[in-house]
């Protein structure tokens, strides 16, 4: 069945081979930052941030660490 011109118009999805586990890993990809975590099902989870968002991650990552080791 040939495809309608509405379908043969679609843009096609990228497809990006799947990055299976690994070390979490952050590096710098044109002008934003992809983060790389392994999940422990398997597999990582990836987040493109920007410089500042990737900024506010470290000062709430930062706060959380200080907040449990004041705990212990």
């Amino acid at each position: 069945m040939a495809p309608n011109n509405a379908e043969s118009t679609l843009p096609s999805a990228r497809i990006r081979p799947r990055t299976g586990d690994g070390p979490l890993e952050a590096t710098k990809e044109g002008q934003n930052i992809v983060m790389r975590v392994p999940l422990e099902t398997g597999g990582r989870l990836v987040v493109e941030l920007t410089p500042d968002e990737a900024g506010a991650l470290a000062d709430a990552l930062n706060t959380a660490v200080s907040a449990d080791a004041a705990d212990q």
